[in-house]
């Protein structure tokens, strides 16, 4: 654990003139946030253990396909932060006019980008399945095709949902995405449950049901967008023209956090890559371990996503020490919901195994993987993560990109892959690889936050 420079009394910290967030209103934006990523885990984990029952070819396309796809997503989630980021400096400084043009061009140049995305992976998805993961069994390779069509599908409604959902999250809101959220989770996996078990359509029984799920989300949130007495109002879609000038102040934020994102995930197919040459047991054992490590830091991307909309709006009002002093509350939050969730993981993690219906070498190699996982993760994962949520919601993105990017390809892609390919070690290297990136991030971070440099960017125009 390493040492922020701040005494328990400043962690825990009350503040000495009127917060921007007061108590309760904190409580309020966090718990839908905490429970929301909870929640989607764990319909994501039901799903999984769905694909599973159908053999490890198809959890090991639905692997290889994620991998792909999460690139793409993280393109959309970055430029999502990149306008919300901008509209939660906005609205702290009560400047709600600008934050709804804000919204309205986010909205219109995050739907252009998906669907040209989403064109491009319709259109070449066999070439760039065949240039990312080279030559697996021609069973995995025909199953991965078919998840692919139909999620590439989902791209601009996804996009369109993320957009919206920062948009609510930037204003206080995590209610209602929270609420849509799990609401499109029930739809995946009732859909699943008919689909997958009751037609046995197998992968494209797992992938039409998550279409379906980010039509319905779209549609709710850019309804919901619509309505009045809320901060931010977008309506009158049709009316959206661009503004090349505002379009270029969210990428400003969002390029650099997609790049860092992009880089992070291409980072992982590299390592995907790495590990679909040890078989179709060690894929679905590394799938099902990332699944479980996901899981137990969802609680804690909550809090940072929170985190973004708080600091954002006290940098908006000019309140940089209550930022400050907001980053380490939080973090210290992070790190205790990191620990607690470690502890059911490692206690439940064989009988998850087994419900999933695992094969025995698979099931043996995620036990020892989220072992590992669990004894490391709490010590490292909040200040590698959580310090960096608060100083990109202050503007400080590029810093976090070249941090990230060093750390992730000369940590965890070139050890990873040495330890693999060279001295055999399967996959708990990729493990051992993160674990080094978590490391020597946690020492970049804790010393540009001990700097106050992260603080010194002008998001917006001075008032």
């Amino acid at each position: 654990m390493l040492y922020l420079g701040a005494s328990p009394t400043e962690i825990l910290w009350k503040g000495t003139k009127a917060p921007v967030f007061n108590r309760k209103q904190l409580c309020a934006l966090l718990i839908p946030l905490m429970l929301e990523q909870i929640l989607a885990s764990l319909m994501g984990m039901a799903d999984t253990m769905m694909v599973s029952n159908v053999g490890s070819h198809a959890i090991a396309a639905v692997s290889l396909v994620d991998s792909l796809n999460i690139v793409m997503i993280n393109l959309f989630s970055a430029m999502a932060t990149g306008g919300s980021i901008i509209c939660s400096q906005y609205i702290g400084r009560d400047d709600l006019r600008q934050a709804n043009e804000t919204a309205r061009q986010l909205l219109l140049s995050i739907t252009a980008i998906s669907l040209v995305i989403g064109a491009v992976c319709l259109t070449l998805r066999r070439p760039l399945l065949s240039l990312i993961f080279g030559r697996v069994e021609d069973t995995v390779m025909e199953n991965a095709e078919v998840y692919m069509l139909v999620t590439a599908l989902s791209f601009p409604f996804l996009a369109m949902y993320n957009a919206g959902a920062a948009l609510f999250r930037a204003s206080g809101n995590s209610r209602l995405p929270m609420t849509v959220s799990i609401l499109s989770n029930i739809i995946n996996i009732i859909g699943n449950a008919i689909l997958i078990f009751g037609l046995k359509m197998g992968v494209l029984g797992a992938a039409i049901p998550t279409l379906l799920g980010r039509v319905f989300c779209a549609v709710v949130i850019l309804y919901k967008l619509r309505q009045p007495h809320q901060k931010i109002i977008v309506h009158d879609y049709r009316a959206i023209r661009p503004d090349f000038k505002r379009i270029g102040h969210i990428l400003r934020i969002g390029v650099p956090t997609g790049v860092e994102n992009s880089m992070f995930q291409f980072g992982k197919l590299v390592i995907q890559s790495t590990v679909s040459t040890l078989g179709t047991a060690a894929i679905a054992a590394n799938a099902m371990a990332a699944m479980v490590e996901g899981f137990v830091g969802n609680a804690s991307v909550g809090v940072g996503l929170g985190l973004m909309t708080v600091v954002g709006q006290c940098m908006g009002a000019g309140h940089v020490e209550e930022a400050r002093r907001y980053i380490l509350k939080l973090s210290f939050l992070g790190r205790m919901l990191i620990l607690l969730f470690c502890v059911m993981a490692a206690v439940l993690i064989k009988p998850v195994t087994v419900i999933a219906g695992m094969e025995p070498d698979a099931a043996q190699m995620t036990v020892q993987m989220v072992w590992l996982i669990c004894a490391y993760k709490p010590l490292m994962w909040s200040t590698s993560f959580m310090l960096a949520y608060g100083m990109r919601a202050a503007g400080d993105v590029k810093f976090s990109l070249i941090t990230s990017s060093v750390t992730m390809w000369t940590c965890r892609v070139i050890i990873t892959v040495v330890l693999i390919r060279v001295f055999h070690m399967g996959p708990v290297a990729v493990w051992i690889g993160m674990f080094s990136d978590w490391t020597a991030r946690s020492i970049a971070y804790v010393w540009r936050f001990r700097s106050g440099r992260w603080a010194q960017h002008q998001v917006i125009e001075k008032a």
